[in-house]
């Protein structure tokens, strides 16, 4: 039994002294390398402008009784003749259509316009995609000497 224990504190010692020997004699630096990738984000920026905005107003018209007049004896004329067959049914026609048209020419009428402007505020999102980069870890080195020889040894430090 002494044997047995005697061998096992001697091998501790050799392994002890080799362990230490080789730090002793074992140099190195862990190097990490990152890659740059670029992300496409979207951006909502709040943009304000100043727009000119039309004013509308109505404005009256006088009616026009000679150009109503005018419009319904020609349309009546038309409509006296396809109707009889006949000229006189085209000058029947024509006399109705002018009193016709005379009465609804002579009514006022009004129409929209624009009659100025207005300054006004007006602010909206606006989408923008900008690149942001995003730096990762990629893989590490280790570089090391042992006993005058340099080495170099890539490896990943997370499992992917």
């Amino acid at each position: 039994m002494n044997k047995l224990t005697l061998a096992t504190a001697l091998l501790g010692l050799t392994t002890f002294a080799s362990m230490t020997n080789a730090a002793e004699q074992v140099r190195g630096k862990v190097v990490d390398h990152y890659v740059t990738i670029y992300e496409t984000v979207a951006t909502a920026n709040y943009v304000c402008e100043n727009v000119d905005v039309p004013i509308y107003s109505t404005q009256p018209r006088r009616g026009n009784a000679a150009e109503g007049a005018l419009l319904g004896m020609i349309i009546g004329g038309i409509a006296g003749k396809a109707v009889t067959g006949k000229d006189k049914g085209a000058a029947a026609g024509a006399i109705f259509g002018g009193l016709v048209g005379a009465d609804k020419g002579s009514h006022p009428k009004s129409r929209t316009v624009i009659s100025g402007y207005r300054t006004e505020r007006q602010c909206d999102d606006v989408v923008t995609y900008v690149d942001r980069p995003n730096k990762i870890y990629s893989y590490s080195t280790m570089h090391f000497s042992s006993k005058g020889v340099n080495y170099a040894l890539d490896f990943d430090k997370y499992d992917k």
